[in-house]
């Protein structure tokens, strides 16, 4: 079946204040540059950049903070009809300090939680290969709710799930809703994605990847991509029952901040695509690696050829 939209992302769409000058976390960032941000509005922007149809359900303030959101979304290539004005919240901001490492950052909640059950209809599931959303989108209510709703409509519909499983504490302090929540959505056999990172601050404990891989799978992934920074990856799939490690490439990081989303970006890509399990999660690591080594976001328009190089 041939989709509108390779990808539907469904949650934050926000402005980043990222610090201009590395810095070991925010406390010692004096400068800060404004970005448009969100992991759903990066996903899909990079995705556009590899030539996708993409749209994101998403949902900012009527200020002027918003409408540069959205233009910015726009220039992208992603198609921006499905975001959502709110008349009452102001647009979401989050605070970021440039690092090397997993950035320090503070989030400040308003408009990107306002996404409602009116805002995705069936006929847009039907048309999107993908729907895919994250753990900050799904931290905050009314948007939690009407996104779980939302994949299970979509998994209906035949769209492929996929989630990047970006928890913070900070974000969502109830860990045990967290994870009901978590399971409520990859149980539809959902692409899932997860830092080392992430599973410490999930689990609230040191956990080895093999542990996080299964429980994952226990609640419904049908691929889980545990990232290990700059030890590489573990990706699993089948259950659990296939599984390999891929090496980190040695490489001058010049800017960590987006690296997972477009990883993903790549991966998702070649998903699509039809490639294989392996060749989709080395198609990941090189747009990560062109990330990594590029200051700022990636270039308005990158060759697929990247992907399989």
């Amino acid at each position: 079946m041939t989709h509108k939209y390779a990808l539907l992302a469904v949650g934050e769409l926000l402005a980043d204040f990222i610090g201009i000058e590395i810095a070991d976390d925010i406390s010692t960032t004096e400068r800060f540059q404004r970005f448009q941000g969100g992991s759903p509005s990066n996903l899909a922007a990079n995705m556009a950049r590899l030539g996708n149809a993409t749209a994101i359900v998403s949902c900012v303030g009527d200020d002027n903070l918003g409408k540069y959101l959205v233009e910015k979304v726009r220039e992208t290539g992603v198609d921006i009809g499905h975001i959502a004005i709110d008349k009452q919240e102001p647009s979401s901001i989050v605070v970021v300090a440039r690092s090397r490492a997993t950035p320090d950052f503070i989030a400040y909640r308003t408009a990107d939680r306002m996404i409602r059950p009116k805002h995705i209809s069936d006929e847009l599931l039907s048309q999107s290969a993908i729907f895919h959303t994250t753990c900050f989108a799904l931290s905050q209510n009314p948007a939690q709710k009407t996104i779980v709703d939302a994949a299970e409509r979509a998994a209906k519909l035949g769209c492929q799930l996929s989630i990047d499983l970006n928890y913070a504490p900070t974000i969502w302090p109830d860990r045990a809703e967290a994870w009901q929540t978590i399971e409520a959505y990859i149980k539809h056999s959902a692409l899932t994605k997860m830092s080392e990172d992430d599973a410490e601050r999930l689990y609230g404990r040191v956990v080895e990847p093999e542990e996080a891989i299964a429980d994952l799978h226990r609640m419904g992934a049908s691929v889980v991509c545990f990232t290990l920074g700059g030890r590489g990856s573990i990706i699993s799939y089948e259950n659990g029952t296939k599984k390999f490690e891929m090496a980190a490439r040695k490489i001058e990081v010049v800017d960590a901040t987006g690296a997972g989303d477009s990883y993903w970006s790549g991966f998702l890509t070649a998903f699509l695509e039809g490639k294989d399990i392996e060749t989709c999660a080395k198609a990941g690591v090189n747009i990560a690696v062109l990330k990594l080594t590029t200051l700022g976001p990636l270039p308005a328009k990158v060759s697929r050829a990247i992907l399989y190089e």
